[in-house]
Formats: C-alpha cells, sequence, structure tokens
C-alpha cells in the first residue's frame, strides 16, 4: 500500500461560518452582512488562519460570503474548508467531485484546503470515501477530513484512503466541555494515534459557555429548550464558578468563552467557534494567547463531568446514522 504523508498543517484555532446564511438555526438575513464582513475582517486582522463552511450553510450563502469576503479582503494563507452533504439521494463517488465543484464555484477558489464529508450517510459511505480521494487526485483539494465521524469509521477511511496514499487530515466533531464524549468514548484517543485533527465545532455549546444564558434571558429559537435543561441541572453552576475561576487567573479581561476555547486548545484540538460580529471576533481571538496550566484543565474537567443537561449522544440527529445499512460499517458514536 501507498504510503500516507500528513501534508498540511491545521492551526490550532479557526473560524465556523454555519451561522453565515442560516436562517432555521441561527436567524440570518441578509442586512447582517455588513456586520458578518466586519467580524471576518477582525479575525483576519487577528491573525485567523481557517474558516470552515459547507454546502449546506445557508444552502450555499456561506460559501459565497466567505469567498467575497476573502477576495474583497486580499487575505493571503489563509486556509478554507468546506463540507459534503452525504445526503442518502447521492449514489456515485462522481456525486463527491461535482459537489467539490460547486463549492469551489461558490467560493471563487482552485482549490479547497480541507474538503470533508459533512456526516455519515445511511449507506454507500465507501463510495463518497472513494470520491473524495478522486477530489484529492484531480488537485481540487489539498487534504481531506470528516465530520461527526466515529472511531471505528475514522480507522476504516483512514486505511481505504492511506491505501491511495492520502493522508486523513482531520475529524470535525462536537467537542466542548458540555460535550466531552469524544474523550470518554476513546475517539479523541483514535484521532490521536492516527495524526487526525481534531476540529471542535460548537466549543462555546451554541452558547452556553459564554455564560450569558440565565433564567429571566434565554437564548432564542432551538436553544432555548437547551438553555432550560441546563438551568435545571443542579451542577451546572459549579462549571460555571470553575470556568470563572480559570478566567480570573488571566486577568479582568479574560472572559468565560476564552476560556472554554482555551480548554479545548489545551487537550490538542482545533476550536472553530461562530463569529458574527467584531465583538465575537475579539473575543475568541483572545483565547488563543491563553495557556492553561494542567491544574486548570483538571478543575474544569472535573466540574464538566458533574453537568448532564447538555445534549446527549442520542439526541443527536446523527444518532440514526449510527450504522451503514449495505456494509454495517459503525459510523457515529457521539
Amino acid at each position: 500500500a501507498a504510503q500516507a504523508t500528513q501534508a498540511l498543517q491545521v492551526p490550532n484555532f479557526g473560524v465556523g461560518a454555519w451561522a453565515w446564511g442560516d436562517r432555521l438555526f441561527w436567524g440570518y438575513n441578509e442586512k447582517q452582512d455588513q456586520e458578518l464582513r466586519e467580524g471576518f475582517d477582525a479575525c483576519i486582522k487577528g491573525g485567523v488562519k481557517l474558516f470552515d463552511t459547507a454546502e449546506i450553510y445557508g444552502p450555499g450563502r456561506s460559501e459565497e460570503l466567505l469567498g467575497t469576503f476573502l477576495r474583497e479582503s486580499g487575505a493571503k494563507d489563509v486556509q478554507v474548508a468546506t463540507k459534503f452533504a452525504a445526503f442518502p439521494w447521492k449514489l456515485d463517488r462522481q456525486d463527491v467531485v461535482k459537489a467539490c465543484k460547486g463549492s469551489l464555484e461558490r467560493l471563487g477558489m482552485d482549490s479547497i484546503d480541507i474538503y470533508q464529508i459533512h456526516f455519515p450517510s445511511v449507506w454507500k459511505n465507501e463510495v463518497f470515501w472513494d470520491g473524495l480521494g478522486d477530489c484529492y487526485e484531480q488537485g481540487l483539494v489539498k487534504a481531506v477530513g470528516v465530520s461527526n465521524y466515529g472511531s471505528s469509521a475514522v480507522r476504516a477511511i483512514s486505511k481505504t484512503l492511506g491505501e491511495r496514499g492520502i493522508p486523513l487530515t482531520s475529524n470535525q466533531i462536537q467537542y466542548s466541555l458540555l460535550y466531552r464524549y469524544p474523550e470518554l468514548n476513546g475517539m479523541k484517543e483514535t484521532c490521536d494515534e492516527l495524526g487526525v485533527k481534531i476540529l471542535a465545532y460548537s466549543p462555546l455549546a451554541l452558547g452556553a459557555l459564554t455564560g450569558k444564558w440565565t433564567p429571566s434571558t434565554p437564548p432564542s429559537g432551538p436553544r432555548a429548550a437547551i438553555s432550560d435543561k441546563l438551568q435545571k441541572d443542579a451542577a451546572w453552576p459549579g462549571l460555571l464558578d470553575a470556568m470563572k475561576d480559570v478566567a480570573q487567573q488571566h486577568g479582568p479581561e479574560t472572559t468565560l468563552s476564552q476560556a472554554a476555547i482555551a480548554w479545548c486548545i489545551a487537550k490538542g484540538t482545533t476550536p472553530i467557534p461562530g463569529v458574527r460580529n467584531v465583538r465575537q471576533a475579539q473575543d475568541n481571538i483572545r483565547a488563543t494567547q491563553l495557556k492553561l496550566s494542567a491544574n486548570e484543565v483538571q478543575a474544569l474537567d472535573s466540574a464538566a463531568a458533574k453537568v448532564s443537561g447538555f445534549l446527549s449522544p442520542e439526541a443527536s440527529p446523527f444518532n440514526s446514522l449510527s450504522r451503514s445499512m449495505d456494509t454495517k460499517q459503525a459510523m457515529y458514536e457521539a
């Protein structure tokens, strides 16, 4: 078998663009474009070198906005990651190549830095792995990754791509102080062992870890139910207190968001929090300068372990995709 070599160095921090164009969850409208652009510019000014988007964000709007912002800003040495939506009606490896070309067109780019499979499919997963490899071999992408894949699936695709000399660069998964399943079920260990970088999405747990959700000021939309569940958890204030303690060790300007993001970085992952304005950009970027001590990480781990009221893997929309119908390959874990 050909030897897969790690080609792309992934930065230790990036920004997710899910909210750029998403009306359903984040309430996007075109009037926000200027604010998004200012947030993007603040990211570039602050040294952000990775932006993550997907063809289904907004559908296509997020990619278009990111491409426009990159072109107009003239930003250099910035990595762009996007994702292929593995819907069950896509049946052929050529569907991955076609989708990749569509993303390139919307982004206005010649090649994508990291092209990922967004989530497991009900079937034909191996076909998509072949298509991902085709994108790499055709020079459409510089590196490939997956998202929402469990340990077994990461090992399987890593082996398949490795036989073509293609390294699996990343696995983008939910990972935060409120969603530690990847380090509890061995998935993080698998990624670390194989040299697969974890891109940690929702490192602020959809906003919960900003500390701004209270019974009197809950978030809007689908997040309100999550907030309600947390407020009823007796251990939730303990985690917030532990985060405040850590933040205070790093100066009065340090926020809970920064402590949460710094925790992800301390675990060796690349957190990709969302940014919708300048304030969020500056707040999140400052987290990259925090270096948490082993004791601080341990204190946060201990407090987080007691909280149960967030999302369980069983409640995830991907839980129904835990096993491929045709090959019985285990796909999703948490």
